[in-house]
């Protein structure tokens, strides 16, 4: 499995670099080393490798102008990575309104525009005759080209996320907006792909051509991970608990002694059997396992499940109609194996852990998850690596 190496964090920012960097990093030192080869081989190869680097200091300083606005409206964010096409960085969270998303896209574009005037404004001051002045010239037209190429208007770019924005703000859906963003992402896509193969049709030039084209494969891979992302949010707010929660548990007499307990159920029945007691017609509370195994022997053959229940009212629950997202995030913020869902009449309707939410979601989205994973995220109680539903509901709620 490919994995990112770390270089080092910027305002408290991991920093890391995609194996494939390197690729890139090579081409480019390629690209201005040809270029600078009337400076003789040595300063050529050397400024082509300056420029390769700073190239992705430029890219380094656009992904930190979305990072620190994010942090400013008090998101957080993992990471930034500098990979194939430049860099991203992982913020966990949307921005709670249209007008702030917005300033977190258009946030990267402006540090590029910014660095690009700054750098016209030092060609003026270095001399005609310096190699630098040259350089500083082709670092300022490669930070506009990057914000001219970043504000196109569709996902992955920057421009797809003023555009989202933008939608938001008019229809007042942000899952709408995103998927109409992400359709422009995946028709820019597929035009660049198209125009890729027409570059090297017509011009012969496979290089450009196939650059072009993989430029626009990556934008529909990430458009169509932008879509399948909100379809999946949308979903965890629209399934709930009701949907997803089951019957595993026993309805055990809280009259009875715990020795009575004992012997009817814990010898019978697997650890992890869920039990809650119930007298007179009425759901007592939960039966802990752990409290139990703390009672005394002694005190079996005369003390109740009465000593040891858990009141409704003093147990994580929730009711039938709250939504998956919001089922998922007490599970997280308060590190529950399972929860209980009450009925509107107080009663316990089911339970629910993060296997039967996984198994309801892969029938509702046909989501290509096997039975043997779904029992194993049962028993250990953790989503898999790909579909990390924590951090998916924690950005669903605004």
């Amino acid at each position: 499995m490919q994995t990112n190496w770390r270089i080092g964090s910027l305002f408290g920012i991991p920093l890391f670099l995609d194996p494939l960097w390197f690729v890139i990093l090579g081409l480019a030192t390629l690209n201005f080393g040809v270029a600078y080869q009337e400076w003789g081989n040595v300063i050529a190869w050397s400024a082509g490798i300056v420029m390769a680097l700073l190239l992705f200091g430029s890219v380094l300083l656009h992904e930190l102008g979305h990072s620190l606005v994010a942090r400013s409206q008090g998101i957080k964010v993992n990471s930034i990575t500098l990979f194939m096409f430049g860099g991203i960085a992982a913020i966990e969270e949307e921005s709670k309104t249209p007008f702030k998303a917005f300033q977190v896209a258009i946030a990267g574009p402006l540090v590029s525009i910014i660095l690009f005037f700054l750098l016209r404004l030092a060609v003026f001051v270095i001399p005609d005759t310096n190699y630098l002045r040259i350089m500083v010239g082709d670092l300022a037209r490669i930070n506009l080209v990057v914000a001219l190429f970043n504000l196109i208007p569709g996902l992955p770019l920057d421009g797809g996320q003023v555009l989202k924005a933008a939608l938001w703000q008019i229809k007042g859906n942000r899952f709408e907006a995103v998927h109409l963003a992400a359709r422009a992402g995946q028709i820019l896509g597929y035009g660049a792909i198209a125009f890729g193969f027409f570059v090297d049709f017509v011009t012969r030039e496979l290089v450009v051509g196939l650059w072009i084209a993989l430029l626009g494969w990556f934008a529909v891979r990430n458009a169509n991970t932008y879509d399948n992302m909100t379809t999946l949010q949308e979903s965890l707010l629209k399934v709930v608990a009701a949907d997803a929660m089951t019957r595993d548990f026993r309805v055990i007499d809280a009259d009875q002694t715990l020795r009575s307990f004992a012997d009817l159920y814990l010898l019978e029945t697997a650890p992890s059997q869920v039990y809650f007691a119930a007298s007179d017609g009425r759901y007592r509370g939960l039966v802990s396992i752990d409290d139990f195994r703390l009672t005394q022997r002694s005190e079996w053959e005369t003390e109740t499940l009465h000593r040891i229940v858990h009141p409704l009212t003093e147990i994580p629950t929730v009711v039938e109609s709250t939504s998956i997202a919001e089922v998922i995030n007490k599970l997280e913020n308060e590190q529950l194996p399972r929860i209980t869902v009450l009925s509107p009449a107080g009663a316990v309707a089911g339970i629910i852990d993060r296997g039967d939410i996984v198994r309801t979601l892969v029938e509702k989205l046909n989501l290509q998850i096997s039975d043997a994973e779904i029992k194993r995220i049962k028993s250990e109680g953790s989503y898999p690596a790909e579909l990390q539903l924590g951090v998916i509901a924690k950005s669903t709620i605004n």
